[in-house]
């Protein structure tokens, strides 16, 4: 084998390993700050929910995981604890517990989108007047760019 196809190879791998470490890192760099202790007070007193991501589910891996205790209320969802950095996180809640890929995209039809997850430590997303967190019994986050499992609580 000659010098090009080995240089090509070699290239070809160090520009792949790059992207892909460009698409993990982006969304780590581009973070918000998380949440105040004070924000976070105020979301867990409105909580009529609490539930456990855990990184011991079907669908998680070493690069899609969460842990931590998700509180649900009227207003917030709120997680202290910490999800695998990644981009386009989509945070759901849906009607039956769902811990892989193939159960998400089953009931995805049934499930209600409520917002974006944007940090990856201590995180608050707003509920809308139209979502009522008690017609559901599990948040999920999903990674929308790429159709993953992230990680799931169930909470009632």
């Amino acid at each position: 084998m000659g010098k090009l196809p080995l240089l090509i190879a070699s290239h070809t791998l160090i520009a792949a390993a790059g992207f892909a470490a460009g698409i993990y890192s982006l969304p780590i760099l581009t973070a918000p700050a998380a949440p105040t202790t004070t924000e976070m007070a105020a979301a867990l007193s409105q909580a009529h929910y609490t539930g456990e991501f855990r990184r011991s589910l079907a669908g998680s891996d070493f690069l899609h995981w969460g842990e931590g205790t998700v509180s649900v209320g009227p207003q917030f969802i709120s997680l202290h604890g910490r999800v695998a950095p990644g981009p386009d996180y989509m945070l759901y809640l849906s009607p039956g517990f769902v811990e892989t890929e193939a159960a998400f995209n089953k009931l995805k039809p049934e499930m209600v989108r409520v917002g974006q997850v944007k940090t990856f430590e201590n995180f608050l997303v707003p509920v809308t007047g139209s979502i009522d967190p008690g017609d559901y019994t599990t948040v999920v986050i999903w990674c929308e760019s790429f159709g993953e499992f992230i990680t799931a609580a169930q909470y009632r």
